[in-house]
């Protein structure tokens, strides 16, 4: 295990469906979402940060990156300045 992450482990594993479901129901609980090209964009910088950890998991924070990233009110949370903001 990297170390780090907050509140993760090896043996804690998500799969892509349960986040595609987590993404999916956000609208519908009434959070406000980025555009689609907004959220591929943010994901892009998730995916290429040294605190991905699983391919899902924020080390800074301890978030599913995807699913944060989709949320418009949700910034980057690297310390030392956020790699995107919030939008709006």
């Amino acid at each position: 295990m990297k170390s780090g992450c907050k509140g993760c482990s090896a043996d804690v594993n998500v799969s892509e469906e349960q986040i595609d479901r987590m993404v999916a129901r956000l609208p519908l609980q009434g959070f406000e979402c980025v555009a689609d090209d907004v959220y591929r964009e943010r994901l892009a910088t998730c995916r290429d940060c040294p605190s991905l950890q699983y391919g899902t998991t924020c080390s800074h924070c301890g978030c599913f990156v995807r699913v944060r990233a989709k949320l418009a009110g949700k910034d980057c949370p690297r310390p030392g300045g956020p790699s995107w903001q919030a939008a709006g």
